[in-house]
């Protein structure tokens, strides 16, 4: 197949995040003909509460909890920087295979990861049952919404919550913003709820040629609260499911 006959051929897709996430997407766009705009539009800073952060990481590491879950790799950032050591008696959960991921190749071993839905929602409802003394400790954005532990805690267990870290938004470059509001840029994928809302806040309106694209149900209702219209919902929460879900509805699209 030759590059203009690649179903993304010419495309400018936004990439909401940089790092290895990022390049990775990147790739799998071109692959497709595409023509990635990298611009990373959230970070993440410190917590604000250093001391309560590192009590419950010292607890950890003294054996206070049954279960550690880790919802993104960023967490795991955390505990490789505050070289926490997980007890044997600890298991530890990951929300999805990036994450477990993340944590094995940090020296952590994973112990459970949902099988069938890889978020918050999947993971309480594929937790394997535990008296209602089980000690959980879960260490999330400071913006993380209350699905995971609320569900856990209505299984029963005994549930801790900590900020690990914030999200803090990111400026896109004027460029990058005028290339959406031009239509030059046609598709934006959409990875997470304060991705959303970073672009709601910073590029919208979008010109109602533009392709959103988001990375599962979840984040397709969070951007759609943040006003957004979502045209692509990837069926399997991946980046290689985001990218093969534009590429379905543009060829649909050419189809047409």
């Amino acid at each position: 197949m030759t590059a203009t006959n690649k179903p993304l051929a010419g495309w400018r897709v936004l990439v909401p995040r940089g790092g290895k996430w990022g390049d990775g997407v990147a790739a799998s766009l071109r692959s497709y003909g595409a023509i990635p705009v990298i611009a990373p539009m959230i970070n993440f800073a410190s917590a604000e509460n250093a001391v309560e952060l590192s009590g419950a990481l010292n607890r950890l590491e003294r054996g206070g909890f049954d279960w550690l879950v880790i919802t993104s790799a960023t967490t795991v950032d955390v505990l490789l920087s505050q070289q926490v050591v997980v007890p044997a008696t600890t298991r530890i959960a990951a929300v999805g295979e990036t994450t477990s991921a993340a944590l094995t190749l940090a020296g952590y071993q994973v112990d459970f990861v949902p099988e069938r839905d890889n978020s918050a929602r999947g993971l309480v409802k594929e937790w394997p049952a535990q008296s209602s003394d089980t000690r959980v400790l879960v260490p999330q954005s400071d913006i993380a919404e209350p699905t995971l532990v609320a569900g856990l805690g209505e299984r029963g267990l005994d549930v801790e919550f900590v900020t690990a870290y914030r999200t803090v938004g990111v400026p896109v470059a004027d460029y990058v913003a005028a290339d959406v509001t031009s239509g030059r840029i046609r598709a934006v994928l959409v990875t997470s709820g304060s991705i959303a809302r970073q672009v709601a806040a910073q590029l919208a309106p979008l010109p109602e040629e533009t392709i959103v694209a988001a990375i599962g149900p979840r984040t397709a209702f969070d951007a759609r609260a943040a006003g957004l219209t979502v045209h692509v919902i990837a069926e399997i929460r991946s980046a290689t499911g985001l990218v093969e879900g534009l590429v379905e509805h543009v060829e649909g699209l050419n189809a047409e």
